[in-house]
């Protein structure tokens, strides 16, 4: 139930190699992401609602300090309360304590049942709303995906499908054929309390296959309906009960701006993006874009919410980090820095904003 592999092995690639065991590595973001670069994210995807990010996922980690000492994070237990939780600390540090090469993964039996469900609404509110119902009801969901309707339009364009355009949530559950069958019941009938139409669900493996592909690649349908422009994409994440209201807030505003904007969501843990196409030789869209993303992140964190729930900060969120952290949070980050990492030598000038003295 673990597997150790080196960082620049592709999530992808490793569930293919696992596959004949009955086992998998939940984590599912963009298709090219690679072990390393997810550990130093914190990154996590659509299952991310049942089996949790990154850091919940790693039993330990080794790194190359930057004085050359080679630590590892911790044993292969499943749980240890030796010490200061390491493991943690590395992931999500984006490369600012350590350079990655070893990780230890937590695995996942392959489920015996999955069903795939779809319904359509005539507000992205109301199709919150039923992602909320639903993880209220305790219903054993492993996603909830919302798309708006400018997302399911690229993908009929990109797919040549024929997709009813309006706000639609998919959910995936797994279990034993009989519990997900039940649980498919209970989704249609909360779904249908909220306005809820055209219920669809599917258990045929390429169909469900199909189903998640052109979930999973509705970024490069967004660049096929404006091939001209480059994506900005969002990462706001709320508390479950603030989700409506964010996304309605960002809706309006997204469709009063003359930018084409699309919305995924990954509605069962609060955290939505939002895919903002602009044209990179026009400053005016350009600052259009930004202007549309500084708004969705100040509401965010306005209802106790974060800037990134998982793409991480870089050097394009150091700005709002203050604002959501706290300076003390910050001072203590940088004197964790300082530690380990004195000269500055490790991924200089990211993750901690520059200003932040100890």
């Amino acid at each position: 139930m673990d597997v150790v592999v080196e960082p620049g092995i592709g999530w992808m690639e490793l569930n293919e190699y696992l596959a004949p065991y009955g086992l998998f590595f939940p984590l599912d973001p963009g298709p090219g992401a690679t072990i390393g670069g997810m550990c130093g994210t914190r990154c996590s995807g659509s299952l991310a609602v049942r089996y949790g990010t990154m850091r919940d996922n790693v039993i330990n980690l080794k790194a190359v300090l930057a004085d050359g000492e080679v630590v590892k994070t911790a044993s292969r237990a499943r749980k240890s309360a030796a010490g200061y939780d390491l493991t943690r600390l590395m992931i999500g540090s984006e490369g600012t304590l350590g350079v990655i090469t070893e990780v230890t993964l937590r695995l996942q039996k392959i489920p015996e049942h999955s069903i795939v469900a779809m319904c359509n609404f005539p507000t992205i509110k109301d199709a919150a709303d039923v992602a909320i119902a639903a993880m209220l009801s305790g219903i054993q969901v492993s996603r909830v995906e919302l798309l708006d309707e400018v997302q399911v339009k690229a993908i009929n364009l990109a797919n040549g499908k024929d997709l009813p355009e309006f706000p639609t949530l998919m959910f995936e559950l797994i279990g034993t054929e009989a519990y997900t069958r039940e649980q498919t019941h209970i989704v249609q009938k909360i779904a249908s309390e909220h306005n809820g139409s055209d219920f669809v669900f599917a258990e045929d493996k390429e169909a469900k296959k199909e189903l998640w592909k052109i979930r999973k690649e509705a970024l490069y349908a967004c660049l096929a309906m404006a091939p001209n422009c480059e994506a900005m994409t969002t990462d706001v994440c709320v508390p479950l009960s603030h989700l409506a209201e964010l996304i309605s807030k960002s809706k309006q505003e997204l469709d009063a701006s003359p930018l084409l904007c699309t919305v995924i969501a990954h509605a069962g843990d609060g955290n939505f993006h939002t895919v903002i196409l602009f044209n990179p030789e026009d400053e005016g869209q350009r600052k259009e874009a930004e202007r549309l993303n500084n708004f969705m992140v100040h509401a965010a964190l306005s209802m106790e919410g974060t800037c990134t729930g998982e793409h991480g900060v870089g050097t394009g969120k150091l700005k709002y980090l203050e604002k959501e952290l706290g300076t003390a949070n910050l001072r203590t980050m940088r004197k964790i820095k300082a530690a380990l990492d004195p000269n500055g030598i490790m991924n200089p000038g990211k993750l901690i904003p520059p200003h932040v003295c100890l």
